[in-house]
């Protein structure tokens, strides 16, 4: 259903002045590094809080993932209110609700109220990212002509992708303080950016269009369910009814939000734009993409704990060989973009990442950090090169330019692919680890089934520390797994080889979509807005 309403047009006294820019570019990279640290700095302290608030394991899982649910969920929503009510304003408002959030998540009481204080607040966090990112993103491809926006979108990229494994570090350092540090740290990130985005005079536009509050909650509701499902899916087990009416019923809301989105004057999401057959295959690369680019943090970071037997923060420093190919490739993604368009750039970086994923899972079983950064490099380089490429592209095919839900479309695919990777690398991670370890412990001397049980529970609880020193005691488990403990990492680490030839896959199937893509170029400058 075609667009019928105007072009934005610009409002307010901002119409004669022209935007600052880098200073708006600077502005919202603070504001989206707080939603990329979030990720992942809340689970380094969570044993600190588990303690301290004296949570459940569930509840603290509960803690982690409402952050993420909420983003899934809230992401649609936050481009449409992008476009509608002006990028720079739901931005401004997106940062507030998130500070405002990180403080009360960091100001949360002792006794009963903890856990459901911390999971509120968080999920507030979550909605306020969820208004901040596509309006943030929609800022700077406003303020910057099609011929500079490779770049400035590389840079925007490149950084705040990078800030994903700042979380780890800085969340050991402020934890070793305290663990409500995590939270307020926020706090002078979020005033930096306002002051800047006031300063940067960042023009503003709406579009006169009502809400599709019905398909806003139709695809809240589809993508929570589904996104819930999958995060779950690793506790609950895949074998689970819960699991699978979570994930088939999201499915299905997801089926209803399409039907009505087709039928109704104003939609959520105008998905006339995936006739686009360059919008179609840059969506494509980039959730094929995102299976490996977000669970690579993870799986590295507990791999290089495990197997490597690497401190937390070795582990972060351990993530920064990844990202220093995905900064330095980021920037020659862009320049690729700007000169030649998306296709080149998409068609280098997923063969590369593909290669560099398959190179590195080679070596996971020497057990040597050193070995492996030229590989990891590489993987980071691949994802480096696509990354803004395809986002670039994808949002410069906007209809009518909408921006803010174009954004809105492309960051709830690799939001909802970074889910399902998870959840499948999880499971690949668990099974094949429990196959290793149950051969281990029956080479020495336990029975099938006992030696099953046993590695089903050495799986669950490797922490990332094993000294070689099985429990004490005297009985055929205890003996089984005393000095076992580098069998049992070379077994962890041929089940991290499995998850990333995974990832490599992923990647060489996003390389033979990008050979789809029409080559063609967005040539046309921005509107004025």
């Amino acid at each position: 259903m075609a667009r019928t309403s105007p072009p934005p047009t610009p409002t307010g006294a901002v119409r004669s002045e022209a935007p600052r820019q880098k200073l708006a570019l600077t502005a919202m990279l603070f504001a989206v590094s707080m939603t990329f640290i979030d990720q992942t700095i809340v689970s380094i302290a969570a044993p600190n809080i588990t303690d301290e608030l004296d949570l459940t394991a569930s509840g603290m899982q509960w803690v982690v993932n409402a952050y993420l649910l909420s983003l899934a969920a809230f992401f649609a929503l936050g481009g449409r209110l992008s476009d509608l009510f002006g990028h720079r304003r739901v931005m401004l408002i997106g940062t507030l609700v998130f500070v405002i959030s990180s403080v009360l998540c960091g100001c949360v009481p002792s006794g009963d109220l903890a856990q459901t204080w911390l999971v509120v607040f968080r999920a507030t966090q979550g909605l306020g990212a969820a208004l901040m990112f596509p309006a943030a993103l929609a800022v700077v491809i406003a303020v910057f002509p099609v011929d500079r926006r490779g770049r400035a979108l590389a840079l925007f990229f490149g950084l705040s992708g990078a800030l994903t494994a700042v979380g780890p570090l800085l969340g050991g350092w402020l934890t070793a303080w305290t663990w409500r540090a995590i939270f307020w740290v926020n706090v002078p990130v979020a005033i930096i950016a306002i002051v800047l985005a006031v300063l940067a005079r960042i023009p503003e536009s709406r579009r006169s269009e009502r809400l599709d509050i019905v398909g806003a909650a139709l695809v809240a509701v589809g993508m929570g369910l589904s996104v819930l499902g999958f995060q779950q899916a690793s506790s609950w087990g895949w074998g689970s009814v819960a699991t699978w009416a979570c994930i088939v019923g999201g499915l299905l809301v997801l089926v209803l939000f399409f039907g009505y989105e087709r039928r109704t004057a104003h939609p959520l999401i105008d998905f006339d734009v995936f006739r686009d057959r360059a919008f179609t295959v840059d969506s494509l690369v980039l959730f094929f993409a995102m299976l490996a680019f977000v669970p690579v943090f993870f799986f590295s970071s507990v791999y290089a704990q495990v197997s490597l037997s690497a401190s937390p923060n070795q582990a972060a420093l351990f993530l920064l060989y990844f990202f220093i190919g995905f900064g330095l490739a980021s920037q020659w993604g862009g320049r690729i973009l700007d000169k030649r368009g998306a296709r080149p750039a998409m068609k280098l970086g997923c063969a590369l990442g593909a290669v560099g994923f398959y190179l590195w899972a080679q070596k996971m079983t020497d057990l040597s950090m050193h070995d492996q950064w030229p590989y990891a490099a590489m993987a980071g380089a691949g994802i480096g090169f696509l990354l803004a490429p395809a986002s670039t592209d994808a949002v410069n095919r906007a209809l009518d330019a909408s921006y803010g839900e174009v954004t809105g479309i492309t960051q709830t695919i690799r939001n909802y692919a970074a889910a399902i990777g998870m959840a499948v690398f999880s499971t690949v991670l668990s099974h094949v680890s429990t196959d290793r370890i149950t051969a281990t412990l029956q080479d020495r001397g336990l029975p099938p089934s006992e030696a099953s049980a046993t590695a089903e529970k050495v799986a669950e609880a490797v922490t990332g520390h094993p000294d070689g020193q099985g429990p004490p005691g005297d009985g055929p488990v205890a003996k089984a797994l005393q000095g076992a403990g580098d069998a049992i990492r070379m077994d962890f680490a041929e089940a991290n080889q499995w998850v990333f030839y995974g990832m490599a896959i992923a990647l060489a199937v996003a390389f033979l979509c990008s050979l789809a893509h029409p080559g063609t170029r967005v040539t046309a400058r921005a509107p004025d807005n």
